[in-house]
């Protein structure tokens, strides 16, 4: 499945909100929709069975957390709720270190690439909110990563 695919089925109750021109937003919603096939797979595997849930869970967490930021009044608010979201997207990525061995090589390389990219531009936007900046050294991501056909298990 591409990314451009994906998006002429969302919903136009959900395009036509602001929400949805925040790049990050979306990248995080697709990357929760493609979660549930990484997740039905490591549901089938009793020992990634746990996993699966502590996965879905911190997925659809990214694309929640920026909505409910994006939705709160001040800057300050809205930088906590990103940073939550940014929480879970280093959860995330770290859970599909985990799942490796059962999702394969390919499917967990790209889905760690592509929660680097949510990473990177969460990065760019709480210290915009915060009116200061955070130590940390960038992230490298390929923008190309969107047009990749993705990996299914």
């Amino acid at each position: 499945m591409k990314y451009e695919d994906w998006e002429v089925k969302i919903p136009p109750e959900i395009k036509a909100d602001a929400l949805w021109q925040l790049e990050v937003y979306r990248l995080a919603l697709f990357l929760g929709d493609i979660g549930w096939y990484d997740v039905s797979k490591l549901f089938n595997n009793k020992r990634t069975f746990s996993l699966a849930d502590q996965l879905y869970r911190s997925l659809g967490s990214v694309s929640a957390n920026i909505a409910e930021g994006f939705s709160r009044s001040s800057s300050k608010d809205q930088a906590r709720f990103y940073e939550y979201a940014l929480g879970s997207a280093r959860e995330s990525r770290d859970w599909y270190f985990k799942a490796r061995y059962v999702l394969g090589e390919q499917v967990t390389n790209h889905r760690l690439e592509f929660l680097t990219q949510i990473i990177r531009l969460l990065l760019t936007m709480i210290p915009q909110k915060r009116g200061r900046s955070i130590r940390e050294s960038q992230a490298v991501y390929s923008p190309d990563a969107l047009n990749k056909e993705i990996p299914m298990p």
